[in-house]
């Protein structure tokens, strides 16, 4: 099979098959994630970046080559989560311009859009670092045009192009030594490659799932009215509709193999089946279209009690008209809240904080922020979830704190979006820096002094984290086993043990020095108030010297942020 030129229809189907082959080893990508936190998510932030992208690419229905560029660049660009899904929308929104305008896409245009492609993603990046997805663009991109000299076969070109990649992500590990120590290649690399590889299989004719969840027409998702409310009550899914309970009061023999008939009986007629027996009763729970049949079968056996049979069908139609009703009513008064805010003058300045945790929530709302956006370690927000919280804050200047620094690329592309605010990203790595940055600002200075302040102050703070190993590995030469207490600093690996009182403790030496004055600890959704006391008590008495706060925090994943000043 020879391929001379890609159409439009055949690049939809290639960029649909791509996506689609990232997701599916969505989890495996988050595997190779060198910190084995609970939240390793580079798998998650790309297939959610692309998969953003192939829901507009799936809704064209008759594609050319400039909409399949729009959907591509557009989708991804505002789905963009986490440095690497940002890194691949940039990724797509260099390739898309150099095919953007054409009809037909041969390799030698393919190899221009690679090389486009990488140059895009370099810019993006302050520092481009080699040894990550970046280098694997960029050995692709080059293999790209010498191949592109050589033939003129688009599955001959991507195959070699492919094949070149996989090379260079096998000696990423050769450029990071971290990399090489974990015992894995760069996951944001190997998402790259899941997404090209399934690429070349569309185009190359093989059978691939391109369907992608929740994609409409361009037509029909134009006509809806913005924020509609679907009037469809879908419980298609719900196989067996009545939910029946009841009680046997035994008054025949009924023993082991009695039981397995029992049940292998009401396994015939539904599912969701709990049988209990304790010495004269059985308590019976079974989801069955038919509850009289159960209730026949269960009357050989004894007499019945405190029966109970309820409609799932029914109630989920309730469950589903509430959530419906419920959802407009937030947000009209979502809608109504950000009217009004409008009519108002508008305000100098206005704080957006990334933050996830109830307490956390708290405290950046007492120091001042506007508006907050759920997330963090465990979610990367979107570059679309920067600009709504944008558009909620009534100010002249708005300031992002993202407070990871896993977010702070799509914080920035998010700059771009937005038109009518002079928008500032203060690039906080943690939320103790996202903190004191908030306390630091200054509301006579300008906003370029402001955000030189801010950063400086925040450049005091140093940052522990207390989590989990979920998996085993190797780490600034710590010897990590799965279930292990980590300490993860700013810039590394700072404890580890079994224990998480020991790993708290020395993380903590670890982070102290000299001048430290103030550590401030907030206690995560998974500790009790009370233990968190306890910890404390003990880190006041092994630390005499510095004064200790405690906080809460409400944050998952992580039992302990220590902030240190």
């Amino acid at each position: 099979m020879s391929v001379k030129v890609v159409d439009a229809r055949l690049m939809q189907k290639a960029f649909l098959a791509g996506a689609k082959g990232l997701e599916a080893k969505k989890e495996w990508i988050n595997e190779l994630n060198v910190f084995p936190v609970p939240d390793g998510d580079t798998g998650t932030n790309m297939t959610m970046t692309i998969m953003s992208a192939a829901r507009e690419v799936a809704a064209v229905e008759n594609p050319t080559m400039d909409s399949l560029a729009k959907a591509i660049s557009s989708g991804s660009l505002r789905g963009a989560r986490g440095n690497s899904g940002v890194i691949l929308s940039q990724l797509f929104r260099g390739f898309t311009k150099e095919i953007k305008g054409k009809d037909v896409v041969d390799v030698k245009t393919l190899a221009q859009a690679f090389v486009h492609a990488t140059e895009t993603a370099y810019k993006a990046v302050m520092k481009p670092k080699e040894g990550t997805i970046l280098t694997v663009a960029k050995g692709m991109a080059d293999k790209a045009v010498e191949v592109a000299e050589e033939t003129d076969d688009v599955l001959e070109f991507g195959g070699k192009v492919i094949e070149h990649g996989d090379y260079v992500l096998s000696q990423t590990p050769e450029m990071l030594p971290v990399l090489k120590q974990a015992g894995v290649v760069d996951s944001g690399g190997q998402g790259l490659m899941q997404v090209l590889k399934g690429a070349f299989d569309g185009l190359s004719g093989k059978e691939v799932d391109i369907t992608v969840p929740d994609a409409k027409p361009v037509s029909a998702a134009a006509s809806e009215a913005k924020g509609a409310a679907s009037t469809d009550i879908d419980t298609a899914h719900i196989k067996y509709g009545y939910c029946t309970e009841f009680i046997i009061n035994l008054e025949k023999h009924y023993d082991e193999n009695s039981e397995h008939e029992f049940k292998a009986y009401l396994e015939s007629i539904g599912d969701s089946i709990v049988v209990v027996s304790d010495d004269d009763i059985v308590k019976v729970h079974v989801h069955t279209n038919d509850p009289g049949l159960a209730i026949q079968k269960a009357l050989t056996y004894g007499s019945l009690s405190r029966m109970k049979i309820d409609n799932m069908r029914e109630e989920h139609q309730e469950r589903v008209i509430q959530d419906a009703e419920r959802k407009a009513a937030e947000q009209k008064a979502e809608e109504e809240k950000a009217e009004a805010a409008k009519a108002e003058p508008r305000k100098p300045y206005g704080f957006i904080a990334v933050s996830v945790g109830d307490g956390l929530g708290e405290i950046f709302k007492g120091i001042g922020a506007d508006y907050l956006i759920e997330g963090g370690q465990t979610m990367n927000p979107s570059t679309e979830d920067m600009v709504n919280a944008i558009e909620h804050v009534n100010a002249d200047t708005v300031y992002i704190l993202p407070n990871n620094k896993n977010i702070i690329l799509a914080a920035e592309q998010a700059k771009y979006l937005v038109e009518d605010k002079q928008i500032i990203v203060v690039p906080s790595k943690t939320v103790p820096q996202g903190i004191t940055a908030l306390i630091n600002f200054i509301p006579d200075q300008t906003p370029e002094e402001n955000l030189e302040t801010m950063v400086e102050e925040m450049g005091r703070v140093k940052t522990g984290q207390i989590t989990y190993a979920v998996r085993n590995t190797v780490i600034d030469d710590m010897e990590i086993h799965e279930g292990d207490i980590m300490g993860i600093g700013d810039h590394g690996m700072l404890a580890v043990s079994t224990s998480l009182e020991k790993t708290t403790v020395d993380t903590l030496k670890a982070m102290l020095d000299e001048d430290s004055e103030l550590v401030t600890v907030y206690y995560g959704s998974d500790v009790t108030a009370e233990d968190a006391e306890a910890l404390t008590a003990k880190l006041q008495e092994n630390f005499p010297n510095v004064e200790i706060e405690l906080q809460e925090g409400g944050q998952p994943i992580y039992y302990y942020l220590i902030s240190v000043e």
